[in-house]
């Protein structure tokens, strides 16, 4: 229980630590400006970022947040996740398109509550891919309900998904609406062309404040990777792993640690990225806890079926409570177990199991005794050098030997015989 104990300490310092490191803390001088920039694919490790640049903005007070956008688009789950953070927040929010906020992009911008497009930007082109009726409905609704909260037409919007409206005299139906700088603001998709930053400051009165600027971390980048279901399914799935083989091995050890490690990283991916609480992590260390106590007192079977439970109900909420999460769950519990089996089938007969284990035995055919054997001295007589009462010392043959007698007190000297013996208890008896 104890080795339990310091592990799921260690886990909790790793996992503060973390987001230790991961958030600003909030800054004493005036109310400052929050730029993000969003560049490269949208991802969830973009979600990372949008959270962290939000959260320093509530913390500090901020006068508003501007996002700057240049990307081809990406991840549409992604950009719904920032887009809602985005419609969301009670700060001032100013996109910057910088290049151009196509796709999963053009989502973001719109959920901004203010348009700034450089030069030679542009926005729209959000056709999903693979487009099917589904999708595209899907996706268009979003798009929509998006301009609709920010104060802009929806039509534009949809048009931007769904080639097959068009919109003149920009898109023709049949033909995908991107809109240039000087389009987008001509439909009020956009408050103004601006070349620079330095511009759009100007334009909200925002000269003088102090910036914060955020860009992705390593921290991000690596809860965008970790985030990925096929990753995400892997590290259940060694979490499921290290469980069973610690139910095994009653409590080894090595597993438990290779579980803890996984579960920390999917715990910390997901914190960054602002979908699980305190109380995802707390249901887990409580499963490991109830488990450590079953291993420790086994038997007491309702310890470990509410671990369990705990366990996977953490889990159930850190994939986000859906459908796709029961999916992503029983995949990896079943490739867990299937794993289990192939080691548990494999590993006794491998190369590597044979190094590690000792394969001599010391077996009474070998020569081998656990104890001495002292059956040669029935029959034999000695003299007692100490008082038998009833255990003393007799010297048979030359040898001074532990024994009892058969419950007399019988004096030194005396000249004895050894009648049974039993293990390594030799009893003797008086000679007449």
């Amino acid at each position: 229980m104890a080795f339990y104990r310091r592990w799921i300490v260690v886990m909790v310092l790793c996992i503060t630590a973390f987001l230790s490191a991961s958030y600003p803390i909030a800054y004493s001088n005036a109310s400052p400006v929050v730029v993000v920039y969003i560049k490269g694919e949208i991802d969830q490790g973009q979600v990372a970022l949008v959270h962290r640049a939000l959260d320093s903005a509530v913390k500090n007070n901020a006068q508003a947040v501007v996002v700057e956008i240049d990307t081809f688009g990406g991840l549409v789950d992604s950009a719904t996740k920032i887009r809602d953070m985005l419609i969301e927040s009670r700060i001032k929010t100013i996109c910057y398109i910088k290049n151009r906020a196509w796709s999963a992009g053009a989502l973001i911008a719109l959920a901004n509550q203010h348009i700034v497009i450089a030069p030679g930007g542009s926005i729209g082109a959000a056709e999903p891919i693979p487009t099917t009726e589904k999708t595209v409905a899907a996706l268009k609704a979003e798009f929509a309900s998006t301009a609709t909260k920010t104060g802009r037409n929806p039509r534009v919007a949809e048009a931007m998904v769904d080639k097959s409206l068009g919109f003149d005299p920009y898109a023709k139906a049949g033909q995908i609406l991107a809109l240039t700088d000087y389009q987008a603001k001509d439909v009020g998709y956009a408050d103004l062309v601006a070349s620079s930053q330095q511009k759009l400051f100007e334009h909200y009165g925002l000269n003088g404040a102090p910036l914060q600027e955020y860009t992705q971390q390593w921290s991000e980048r690596a809860a965008g990777w970790l985030s990925n279901p096929s990753i995400k399914s892997l590290l259940i799935t060694v979490i499921f792993l290290s469980v069973l083989a610690e139910i095994k091995t009653a409590g080894l050890g090595i597993a438990a640690v290779i579980g803890m490690i996984a579960a920390l990283l999917l715990f910390s991916s997901q914190w960054l990225v602002g979908v699980i609480s305190w109380l995802e992590i707390l249901l887990f260390i409580g499963g490991v806890v109830l488990i450590g106590m079953e291993l420790a007192a086994p038997g007491l079977s309702v310890f470990g079926i509410s671990g369990i439970i705990s366990i996977f109900a953490s889990l159930f909420l850190t994939l986000g409570a859906n459908a796709q999460a029961v999916n992503l769950l029983a995949i990896s519990l079943v490739l867990g177990v299937g794993i289990f089996l192939l080691i548990m089938k494999w590993l006794p007969t491998s190369k590597l199991w044979m190094k590690l284990v000792l394969k001599d035995s010391e077996n009474t055919e070998a020569g081998f005794v656990s104890t001495k054997k002292f059956d040669h001295y029935i029959g034999l007589e000695g003299i007692v050098i100490t008082k038998l009462r009833p255990a003393g010392v007799v010297e048979i043959a030359g040898e001074k030997i532990d024994v009892v007698s058969e419950g007399q007190y019988i004096l030194p000297g005396t000249r004895v015989k050894v009648v049974t013996v039993s293990g390594n208890r030799i009893v003797v008896r008086p000679i007449q």
